[in-house]
C-alpha cells in the first residue's frame, strides 16, 4: 500500500514529466510552423535575396523555439 507521501511524490513526478512533454511538443510544433512559413516565403520569393531571407527567418524561428523550450525545462528543473 502506498502512503500519502508516496502518492504525492508520484503525482508530482507525473505532473513534471507531462509538463516536460508539453514543452517538447510545443517546440516540435513551433519547428513545423517555422518550416512551413519558411517554405511558403521561399516559394513566393521573387529573387535569391528574398529566398535567403526566408531561410534565415526559418532558422531564427527554430532557434527561438529551442531556446524557449530550454528555458521552460530549466524552470521546471529549478521548481522541483
Amino acid at each position: 500500500m502506498n502512503s500519502d507521501s508516496e502518492r504525492k511524490h508520484e503525482t508530482s513526478w507525473l505532473k513534471k514529466n507531462c509538463l516536460f512533454f508539453g514543452a517538447s511538443l510545443l517546440e516540435c510544433l513551433t519547428y513545423v510552423k517555422a518550416f512551413f512559413i519558411g517554405q511558403t516565403k521561399k516559394v513566393k520569393a521573387r529573387n535569391e535575396a528574398e529566398a535567403t531571407a526566408a531561410e534565415l527567418e526559418t532558422q531564427k524561428m527554430q532557434v527561438e523555439a529551442a531556446d524557449a523550450a530550454e528555458q521552460t525545462k530549466t524552470k521546471l528543473n529549478k521548481s522541483s
